[in-house]
C-alpha cells in the first residue's frame, strides 16, 4: 500500500488547490466525488485503501490521479497567492459566487485579485464582437452611464472591442466591473489592456479559474465564457458576429436559466448578425435602450425616472428643440418630428438614436416616438 503523501503542515487551501490538479479529473467529476468524502483534505490524508472504501474508485484509479504531484503543484501555487495577495475562492466557501455555485460545470475554485464583490445583489454580463463598432461603442457608453449609481456590478471578458469599451466606460462612471480571464491571474492578455486593469482593481478586479502560470490559450476563452454568463442575473450582447465567444456565451446563459438581451443592428453589418439571429430565434430579449433593460429586469429605481429640468442642460441645441416637440406632442411619428424641428430625417434619425440611448427619449412601433 502507498504511504499517505502528505505533509503536515499545509492547510486546508492546499487540499482545496491541489484537488484542482488531479489527472483526469474535471469540476463535474470532482463534485461528485468530494460528495462521498467529509472534506476535500480526506482526498489527500486517507490511504488508497480508504479511499476505494469511501468512494468506490479502484486502486488504479486512485493512482491515476496523482495525489502527490498534484499537491507539490498546490505548494507553489499557494505561495505565489499569499505572496501576491491573491484572494481564493472555493466551491463550498461563502464567499464564492452564488449564482456561478449554481451551474453544473462551475470552476472548483476561483483567484481574484482587486476588489472584487462577486455576490453583489445586481450583476449583468456585457459582451460583444472584437471588431465593435461607433454604434456598439454609444450603446455601451449609454448603457454604463445609466448603471451609475444603481449598485449594478459589469463583468465582461477584458478582450478587445466591447468588452474593453464595457471596461473602459466602467471606470469612467464609477460603476464596479469585473473582468474575467481567459489564463492565469499573474498576466494580462491582450497586452494593450494592462494600465486598464490595474485601474479595474480599485473599482471591482480581476478573476479566474485557471492557476498562476497558465498562458492564453484558444481553449481557454469558452470555458472563460461560462464563468462571464454564470456570475450574472442576466447577459447583454451589444454587438456579435454568426460565430463567436459572445454567441458562446449567450447560449451559456440561455442554459443557465439566466435573462438574455441583444441589442438589433442593421442586416448589412456582420458584427450585428449575431444579435439579430438572437433575438430572431428568440434566445435573446429585444432592447433599444438603457431603459429597455433596466426595466425588464425590474432595476430601474424611482429616483432615475428622467428629470426633464437637469436634462435639458446636458443637451445640445438641436437635442432641446427635439425634446421640446415630443413634450408638447406626447408621442410624435419621425415624419413630423422631422417637420416641426425643421430637421432633414438623416440627421434626425442620428440625433434620436442618442436622445434614446441617454434614457431621454422612447422609440415606438411606426417610427414614432415619445419621452422615455
Amino acid at each position: 500500500m502507498t504511504k499517505i503523501p502528505i505533509i503536515l503542515n499545509y492547510s486546508h487551501l492546499h487540499y482545496q488547490i491541489g484537488l484542482t490538479m488531479l489527472n483526469r479529473i474535471g469540476p463535474i467529476k470532482a463534485k461528485k466525488l468530494m460528495l462521498k468524502l467529509n472534506s476535500v483534505d480526506e482526498l489527500f490524508l486517507l490511504s488508497e485503501k480508504q479511499l476505494v472504501t469511501k468512494t468506490g474508485l479502484t486502486i488504479k484509479q486512485i493512482q491515476s490521479l496523482k495525489r502527490k504531484e498534484a499537491l507539490e503543484k498546490a505548494e507553489k501555487t499557494y505561495n505565489y497567492c499569499v505572496k501576491n495577495n491573491i484572494k481564493c475562492a472555493f466551491y463550498t466557501d461563502k464567499n464564492y459566487p452564488q449564482r456561478l455555485k449554481n451551474c453544473v460545470d462551475s470552476p472548483l475554485l476561483i483567484y481574484a485579485t482587486g476588489a472584487v464583490k462577486l455576490n453583489a445583489e445586481k450583476i449583468v454580463s456585457i459582451v460583444g464582437t472584437r471588431n465593435s463598432t461607433p454604434y456598439g461603442e454609444q450603446i455601451v457608453k449609454s448603457l454604463i452611464q445609466s448603471f451609475k449609481g444603481q449598485n449594478i456590478t459589469v463583468i465582461s471578458g477584458l478582450a478587445l472591442g466591447i468588452d474593453t469599451l464595457v471596461h473602459k466606460y466602467c471606470i469612467a462612471y464609477g460603476v464596479p466591473t469585473v473582468g474575467v480571464l481567459g489564463h492565469g491571474i499573474d498576466r494580462l492578455y491582450p497586452a494593450q489592456n494592462i494600465a486598464l486593469a490595474e485601474q479595474m482593481k480599485h473599482l471591482g478586479g480581476l478573476i479566474s479559474e485557471f492557476i498562476p502560470g497558465t498562458t492564453p490559450r484558444p481553449e481557454n476563452f469558452p470555458k472563460r465564457n461560462r464563468i462571464v454568463a454564470g456570475l450574472a442575473e442576466a447577459t447583454i450582447v451589444v454587438e456579435s458576429k454568426l460565430k463567436g465567444g459572445s454567441l458562446i456565451t449567450a447560449n451559456l446563459a440561455n442554459d443557465y436559466n439566466r435573462d438574455v438581451f441583444a441589442f438589433p443592428g442593421s442586416i448589412h453589418q456582420e458584427v450585428s448578425k449575431g444579435c439579430n439571429k438572437l433575438i430572431h430565434d428568440q434566445k435573446a430579449h429585444l432592447i433599444q435602450s438603457p431603459l429597455d433593460f433596466l426595466t425588464l429586469m425590474n432595476w430601474q429605481s424611482a429616483e432615475r425616472t428622467v428629470d426633464y429640468t437637469s436634462t435639458l442642460k446636458s443637451l445640445s441645441e438641436i437635442q432641446k428643440t427635439i425634446v421640446d416637440t415630443l413634450v408638447k406632442n406626447q408621442l410624435a411619428q419621425i415624419d413630423k418630428i422631422s417637420i416641426e424641428t425643421t430637421l432633414p430625417i438623416s440627421k434626425l434619425n442620428s440625433e434620436l438614436f442618442e436622445l434614446e440611448m441617454e434614457g431621454v427619449i422612447k422609440s415606438h412601433p411606426g417610427n414614432r416616438y415619445s419621452m422615455a
